[in-house]
């Protein structure tokens, strides 16, 4: 069975849930793909203020060239979601993506954690949570004598 294909609840509307899951993943997709475009080609405007912290951090990351790293992966985890292929290895890349985002936000620019870095999280969530057959395996305890 397909895991795209499990994404109902008891309960649900399945062709609701699809719809949903769907839609989460495509912008999630979106958002990505574009924020991570955008830090090769710059097409969005910076906001008219960036705290002194934030902008050091962001400096030291421009500076050392890991923003490429940082763009590069969330450019191609993006547009691994618009297409539907490699889904729970984009999204188990982007939770660590998203958790280093939100710990920013939290830590260094506090006033910019409401909406993008939140409305991202939610969606990460609700992708995660229609591919959670796929991920399941990440999560146990140990693994079996014969995938050693």
């Amino acid at each position: 069975m397909n895991p795209l294909d499990r994404t109902t609840t008891a309960g649900a509307n399945p062709a609701m849930t699809r719809t949903v899951f769907v839609t989460a993943r495509i912008l999630l997709g979106l958002l990505f793909l574009l924020f991570g475009l955008n830090g090769f080609v710059p097409f969005i405007p910076p906001p008219p203020s960036i705290p002194p912290a934030a902008l050091a951090f962001f400096g030291a990351m421009v500076n050392s060239h890991f923003t490429y790293f940082v763009f590069g992966v969330q450019a191609v985890c993006g547009a691994l979601l618009l297409v539907g292929r490699f889904v729970p290895l984009a999204i188990v890349t982007l939770a660590a993506v998203l958790a280093n985002i939100i710990a920013f936000h939290i830590t260094m620019w506090p006033a910019s954690l409401i909406p993008m870095p939140l409305v991202a999280t939610a969606l990460w969530f609700v992708v995660a949570w229609g591919i959670r057959d796929s991920l399941h395996p990440l999560l146990t305890a140990t693994t079996q004598k014969k995938d050693i």
